[in-house]
């Protein structure tokens, strides 16, 4: 029998509403509402950030509202923490799949801001030092793989700067709308392109583009290359990635590069021009991109630069990517004696145990391959959980390895069967 959600239907009497004006407002019958609160149904995926935020509560605070148990809200793991939530916790397990969900939901906002970006909804526009600071912190949840909290305020983040677009004078402020909105679309594409939206990846890249050549900033320019790849990853064009990437280098590269912020444009592209020719089977090429890359490293520290982590510990994780690619064993086992450390972003520590944890695989060392899953889980739990490679290498592990706990443990979590 459900257990009636008190907490729900406390939070709508709080906020001044009664089922009918509730049901009237989110275009759902009261009927629907009352079934929420009876613990009957669930808001589907989508609704809910729209629900959480007439609620004035987070998603994750919605969750808690929708689960009958409110008395034990779900806690996200610490990352890098094995000690402060049990291993096979699944309350760890609900709460990532709750804020997945909730990703899933938020996309069909995103293609409506998009479809809107030139006749946005009247709302408040905020100063532009205010929207900077909610841009920095969505690519921030990106870096660190925060999915969940990106998705609950990226629509209402793209809706306010197409509104910050029309009243922007023309000039420096004009420019400086663009940067934002292409930095808040590379945010948007962190969800689209990991989630498998690749039609709607596609598109923000496109916008991230116009955008960087609206902002007039050459740096930007060479961020969204970077991130065009993606579509040519998507397509199976590698030839046409690696010629984008060099020729967004070489125009890099007529700045100058003692500059660091020049420096990180231009060895982050050849960076991921190497993992390019790594997968066309290109060694040669790939040690040329990945030489230039590291003569870039030699001048700037470890960092983000327009929203591309890079440096030299960003660099030994591409060249792991290269060497898995080319199935390099020499150059696995020289990576897997390095560890990265907990000043790169959350998302990039997690990518490295993914590729490490795939190449173990296919060298036959089948206990370090799922170690390293779990090192990737500790780092970023909902980017691991998602991630394709991820489960390809756990499917095939538990036919290697059938009767493991933790080998099962990690399928289920991560949602892979055996093959």
């Amino acid at each position: 029998m459900a257990k009636p959600r008190k907490g729900l239907a406390a939070r709508r009497r709080a906020m001044g509403y009664s089922q009918e004006s509730l049901a009237e407002l989110l275009r759902v019958t009261p009927g629907t509402v009352g079934r929420w609160e009876q613990g009957k149904s669930t808001p589907e995926a989508w609704l809910q950030p729209r629900l959480a935020k007439v609620l004035a509560v987070s998603v994750q605070e919605l969750i808690d509202l929708l689960n009958p148990r409110a008395d034990e809200r779900l806690e996200v793991r610490s990352i890098g923490s094995r000690s402060d939530q049990p291993r096979h916790d699944p309350r760890g397990a609900v709460q990532i799949r709750h804020s997945l969900d909730s990703v899933h939901g938020v996309v069909p906002l995103v293609r409506r801001a998009l479809d809107a970006f030139d006749l946005p909804d009247d709302g408040p526009t905020r100063p532009l030092v205010e929207i900077a600071a909610d841009v920095a912190r969505v690519n921030e949840h990106r870096l660190e793989a925060r999915y969940g909290a990106l998705a609950e305020v990226l629509p209402d983040l793209l809706a306010e700067l197409a509104r910050a677009a029309q009243v922007a004078k023309e000039g420096q402020q004009e420019q400086q709308v663009a940067l934002l909105r292409a930095l808040a679309l590379r945010a948007a594409d962190g969800i689209a392109f990991k989630f498998g939206y690749l039609d709607l990846s596609g598109r923000i890249i496109d916008l991230i583009r116009q955008s960087a050549a609206q902002a007039n900033d050459p740096l930007l320019v060479a961020a969204a290359e970077y991130v065009r790849t993606e579509t040519f990853f998507a397509s199976g064009d590698l030839g046409a990635a690696g010629r984008a990437l060099v020729k967004a280098a070489s125009e890099s590269a007529l700045s100058n590069l003692d500059d660091q912020h020049v420096a990180a444009a231009y060895g982050s592209l050849h960076m991921r021009a190497a993992v390019v020719a790594g997968r066309i089977g290109d060694p040669r090429t790939a040690k040329d991109h990945l030489r230039e890359a590291n003569e870039a490293a030699k001048r700037v520290s470890e960092g983000v630069y327009r929203g591309t982590a890079f440096g030299p510990q960003s660099i030994r994780i591409h060249e792991l990517a290269v060497a898995t690619e080319l199935r390099d064993p020499i150059g696995i086992e020289r990576a897997a004696t390095w560890h990265p450390s907990a000043e790169l972003p959350a998302e990039r520590r997690s990518h490295y145990y993914i590729e490490l944890g795939s190449a173990q695989h296919d060298l036959g060392h089948h206990e370090e391959a799922y170690v390293c899953i779990e090192m990737a889980r500790d780092a970023a739990p909902q980017h691991t959980r998602e991630h394709p490679q991820v489960k390809g290498t756990l499917a095939s592990l538990l036919q290697h390895r059938p009767g493991n706990n933790r080998v099962v443990e990690l399928a289920a979590w991560a949602g892979a069967r055996a093959i």
